[in-house]
């Protein structure tokens, strides 16, 4: 792949919800995103791009597009975004950029998809944070510094425990199960979290997740029978399909072990294109109940990503 382009245009808004209009140039703010655009802040989705050929695509059905139509901050020629997955680092001259999301979730039918009953941004936008600052204008280079191939098995560990989340107790199952995903399955660790037994932290946490664009998502604790035991709960609150296999084949194997696998109500299940998997709070638990489904991971991520609709693109694309 070609690992360097140009920025062809740059653009920012004042108000979140409004069409981004271009500038010559903007500053990157480490930490932030772009100086004077409405969706600059804190958060993992600071700064936002699209490929130039995909703006050229969305042309071709007659749509007369401005640069910031689809509420992307900058748009690039010559280097294929749809090859860079999460944790790649690109550099912007003095800038650089590490992506964090591949797509995202439009809750609302935007003025292009009115339009065309279609909109890129979703399948084929990405979002990145400043990892520094810098200035950058149009014509300016972008080029990857570290690359990290589409193709590469994105996970994530959710630790739900109130004492871990409190400082009480150190987490040590959500790093071994880590651990146990990187050595067998190559998975690149995109996040780690710990949360307490309350529901709609850690559905929303799954949520933020998933809508990242990662491949799994596991969550260790919070399965048992105790009142404070909730994630069971909270994941069934936003999968939309189960695959009850999973957890099934977790509880047989460990039950041959102790009887009080029995008792473990963790379920597994699909949000979007990722799989979310509930595992026992305890590092034995939890690396034994993985280890047991290992096998029959690969095969379902595949499946889930061979649905991805920037695969279609691409496809339409060379037609």
């Amino acid at each position: 792949m070609n690992k360097s382009g140009i920025i062809t245009a740059v653009c920012v808004s004042q108000q979140k919800g409004t069409v981004k209009h271009p500038v010559p140039s903007a500053e990157l703010r480490e930490h932030y995103g772009l100086l004077n655009d409405a969706h600059a802040g804190p958060g993992h989705r600071q700064v936002s791009l699209l490929d130039a050929d995909d703006i050229a695509f969305m042309s071709s059905k007659g749509l007369d597009l401005k640069p910031g139509a689809f509420g992307e901050n900058l748009v690039v020629q010559g280097l294929s975004l749809s090859e860079l997955g999460i944790g790649t680092v690109l550099q912007i001259g003095r800038a650089r950029l590490e992506l964090t999301q591949i797509g995202k979730v439009c809750h609302a039918r935007c003025a292009i998809y009115q339009q065309s009953g279609d909109c890129i941004m979703p399948r084929a936008g990405v979002f990145a944070r400043v990892r520094q600052g810098g200035r950058i204008e149009l014509g300016v280079s972008i080029e990857v510094m570290v690359l990290v191939p589409r193709t590469t098995l994105q996970a994530a560990v959710l630790t739900v425990s109130d004492r871990c989340a409190a400082g009480l107790t150190q987490d040590t199952a959500g790093p071994a199960t880590a651990r146990l995903l990187t050595e067998e399955l190559e998975a690149r660790i995109a996040g780690m979290a710990i949360v307490p037994d309350e529901a709609d932290q850690i559905t929303s946490t799954l949520k933020d997740l998933s809508e990242r664009g990662l491949d799994l998502v596991v969550t260790v604790g919070g399965t048992g029978c105790a009142l404070r035991d909730v994630t069971p709960e909270a994941t069934r609150a936003l999968i939309t399909r189960e695959v009850p296999g999973l957890a099934e084949a977790m509880r047989r194997e460990s039950a041959l072990h102790t009887p009080h696998a029995l008792l473990q109500r963790g379920i597994c299940g699909l949000y979007l294109s990722t799989l979310i998997i509930n595992l026992p709070g305890s590092e034995k638990g939890a690396v034994e109940n993985l280890r047991v489904i290992l096998p029959a991971l690969p095969h379902a991520l595949k499946h889930l990503r061979g649905d991805t609709a920037h695969a279609e693109l691409d496809v339409a694309r060379r037609a």
